[in-house]
């Protein structure tokens, strides 16, 4: 045992494990390139629903792939952060920094 290493969660003082995140997601058409900001609390079920055409603002423009996400442990987070980057200033940040 190396002095100063954690030998399980329980010593670090996490006492649960995150089973339930929340993410906030850009995906891109590959009919048009346009790009779709969302959230969710199950990414791969929501990508797979965008293209089966089962959301009806994304339908005309499937397929679509996921070119960012972000996780989060609220789903308040994740709603503000998808409000933020459909803002004008939300919009210039993810175009510079996130794709």
């Amino acid at each position: 045992m190396r002095s100063g290493v954690p030998q399980s969660f329980s010593d670090v003082g996490l006492c649960y494990i995150i089973t339930n995140m929340y993410y906030t997601y850009i995906l891109k058409s590959s009919i048009d390139e346009t790009k779709y900001i969302g959230h969710t609390s199950d990414l791969k079920k929501r990508l797979k629903d965008h293209n089966q055409h089962q959301s009806k603002y994304t339908s005309t423009k499937a397929p679509y792939t996921l070119i960012w996400y972000c996780a989060f442990l609220t789903k308040d987070k994740a709603v503000a952060f998808e409000k933020y980057l459909k803002s004008s200033s939300g919009f210039a940040f993810a175009n510079k920094r996130l794709i």
